[in-house]
């Protein structure tokens, strides 16, 4: 039985401390009889990963180890379920190399990099509770197998923070660690530092919730949980980080939709709750700037969007998946524990009962206080966080998971052009080869689709009468990616390549509703394919039985009733539209199925042009609704007729300053937003 709510001290979720104690505790009672005879490994059920069965045991281990070290924690070392006693027993077989449970080495494997952080971040973090209750013989085995780490490579990405928190424990707990070694791992930190706070996970533009659950998390934990401020971390170090910290939790917060859901984009969305993990960072070490009420109402309403839906499941396990299992959400490194990482969103638990963030009453996410409408410069997003339907929507002219100039396939959950907390793009192979939702394509005579990644950002930026404006551009390719058996780490399939033409598209937001321009320059050149059409797809809509569509000369629309597991107040009903302004007039609805972890069917609408019009400009109104309300102009997409409402913008279009276009919306209150479409510079000889 779930705790009885308590609408005073948590008037929007219900949630106080004692529903996430239960929830832990159901999590880890649901683990154990998973464990190895030993203890060394939880054999969670499910496919295993690239790495091998071991390998998934340890990450079993170790992802539960930071539940229970969590959990532990916030009672100040009470521990009546006995869950260190079971840990130490898994620590003493795991590092035993003689042991038939021993785990495989950090420099023998790259995922036991990964773990071995988890595993000394909980032995730290309980300290006197367990570590300094080992035989001495247990502690010199976990020392020398966590040694192991020190001089490995490490990728330059969030992975040089599991060797920082790996040799900061073994230099505190008398183990051998290399200065040169953390030097080396923050000064990647530095380097993957972005405007506003944010971090990129790589040289590439990969923004995603690894800027919180990872590259947020560790830096401020360390100098929280270690003694190196002063030594291994100057003061203003730590300060930078807080700052950081403080405008990335800004942002963050505004991403939250009003049910709950973090925005889905990104790799290893299996993580779920995860996504909570940085605002607790701002609780526990006092940065962050948010109020402690705010901090538990995000966090508490991402944690019940969750575990109200069906993760975990009616057995308390975590499977691979968004709510439900999901197997397909999966990349090459997820295996049964994977999703463990979740417990990085219930790090506050280690917070006692009388912190702040569990006695002060919950404040309101921004959604739930009004619209919100910013810039996020880092990623590339504009941002709109509608009060009327509690849905949080990014438009993306920024993020790719790539390098400008790149020529893969679009990574379906970082390339497209928008994403939001109430839909997914559809994941499935064809999905990704032939992108519809929330793209600009061009198909080719055989209507093949073309790919966007490796696009330039031309600009993103607020204008007056709170619209926002975003433009990207970049030469098209049809990527034959079919060959492509490489690890899926998130990027983009690649092959065989194409090239297309230049395709500028701009975003212009305002009042939660785009307008999306889209212009085709020169042609492609001899090599490539000129396209047979251009085609514009918007927000896809997943429910369990076929969602509503519609079609006609210029308009497209799908949409679903507000019922079924996934209804809740205000994103129940969905509809999604498209409304041609300019040039577009062929409108229909791709289907789909069982390519989404939202709802075994999907539908997109789409709007598409008879043939290449070079050199023009086409719009439309992109609008993604929830809730049955009504969308800018006062139009309703439900029913299949709603959708010839009140009055769209009117789109005009005129010489630009550079050779380029100038288009200007007039909105239906008389508000004109001018948008530059800067001409292609030319191609040097």
């Amino acid at each position: 039985m779930s705790p009885d709510e308590d609408r005073d001290l948590a008037p929007y979720t219900g949630w106080t401390r004692v529903h996430w104690t239960a929830l832990a505790d159901r999590m880890l009672a649901a683990a154990q009889p998973y464990a190895s005879p030993a203890g060394a490994r939880i054999d969670l059920p499910g496919p295993a990963s690239a790495n091998g069965a071991v390998s998934d045991g340890l990450e079993g281990f170790a992802r539960t180890f930071l539940l229970a070290g969590f959990r532990v924690a916030g009672e100040r070392g009470a521990d009546p379920g006995g869950l260190l006693e079971r840990y130490a027993r898994g620590l003493a077989a795991g590092t035993d190399p003689h042991s038939p449970e021993a785990w495989p080495r950090p420099d023998q494997l790259g995922q036991a990099k990964v773990e071995a952080a988890s595993i000394a971040l909980v032995l730290q973090l309980t300290k006197p509770w367990l570590w300094d209750r080992l035989d001495d013989g247990v502690r010199e085995r976990v020392t020398d197998w966590l040694g192991t780490v020190v001089g490995q490579p490490y990728p330059p990405i969030n992975w040089v923070w599991f060797r920082i928190v790996v040799e900061s424990f073994l230099r505190e707990a008398g183990g051998r660690w290399s200065a040169a070694d953390i030097e080396e791992d923050l000064a990647v930190h530095a380097s993957l530092r972005r405007a506003g706070g944010w971090l990129s996970d790589g040289q590439e533009r990969a923004f995603d919730h690894y800027t919180g659950w990872a590259l947020h998390l560790y830096p401020l934990l360390w100098t929280h949980l270690f003694d190196v401020t002063g030594t291994l971390c100057p003061p203003a170090l730590r300060d930078t980080w807080a700052a950081d910290l403080t405008r990335y939790l800004d942002d963050a917060v505004c991403l939250v939709g009003a049910d709950g859901s973090p925005l889905l984009q990104g790799r290893s969305l299996t993580y779920r709750f995860a996504a909570a993990a940085p605002f607790w960072v701002g609780a526990i070490t006092g940065a962050g700037g948010q109020p402690p009420g705010l901090v538990r109402r995000a966090a508490s309403g991402i944690v019940r969007h969750f575990a109200e839906r069906g993760a975990p499941d009616r057995d308390g396990l975590l499977g691979l998946g968004w709510y439900a299992a999901w197997p397909a959400m999966r990349q090459s490194y997820s295996g049964p524990a994977s999703p463990y990482w979740a417990a990085k969103g219930m790090l506050g638990l280690m917070l006692p009962e009388d912190h702040p963030v569990w006695t002060e009453p919950e404040l309101p996410l921004p959604v739930e206080t009004g619209d919100v409408v910013r810039v996020v410069e880092a990623p590339g997003w504009l941002v709109s966080a509608r009060r009327r339907d509690g849905i949080a929507v990014v438009l993306n002219h920024g993020t790719d998971h790539a390098r400008p100039g790149d020529t893969s396939a679009d990574s379906p959950l970082y390339a497209r052009l928008g994403y939001s907390t109430a839909t997914v793009p559809p994941l499935t192979a064809a999905s990704a080869a032939d992108p519809v939702d929330n793209a600009v394509v061009l198909l080719d005579e055989a209507g093949r689709a073309s790919h966007r990644t490796g696009f330039e950002t031309l600009f993103a930026r607020e204008l007056p009468g709170g619209v926002l404006a975003a433009a990207s551009r970049g030469p098209v390719c049809w990527v034959d990616s079919s060959a492509d058996d490489s690890p899926d780490h998130g990027s983009g399939r690649t092959g065989p390549m194409t090239p297309g033409p230049v395709v500028t598209v701009a975003s212009v937001l305002r009042s939660g509703v785009e307008v999306r321009l889209v212009r085709v320059d020169a042609p492609a050149s001899a090599a490539g394919r000129s396209g047979g059409s251009v085609r514009m797809g918007g927000w896809p809509v997943a429910a369990d039985t076929p969602p509503e569509t519609w079609a006609g000369t210029g308009r497209a629309g799908a949409g679903r009733a507000g019922a079924g597991p996934y209804a809740e107040a205000g994103t129940a009903s969905l509809r999604s539209s498209l409304r041609g302004l300019r040039g577009l007039h062929r409108g229909g609805v791709a289907t789909g199925k069982d390519d989404s972890p939202l709802g075994a069917r999907t539908a997109t609408p789409w709007l598409a042009t008879d043939g290449v019009p070079y050199g023009d400009v086409l719009a439309a109104v992109v609008a993604l609704d929830g809730g049955g309300h009504s969308d800018e102009g006062g139009q309703s997409d439900g029913g299949g007729q709603g959708d010839q409402g009140g009055p769209d913008p009117v789109v005009s279009v005129h010489p630009g300053p550079d050779g380029g276009h100038r288009a200007r919306l007039t909105w239906p209150d008389g508000l004109t937003t001018d948008v530059e479409l800067p001409a292609v510079p030319p191609v040097a000889p």
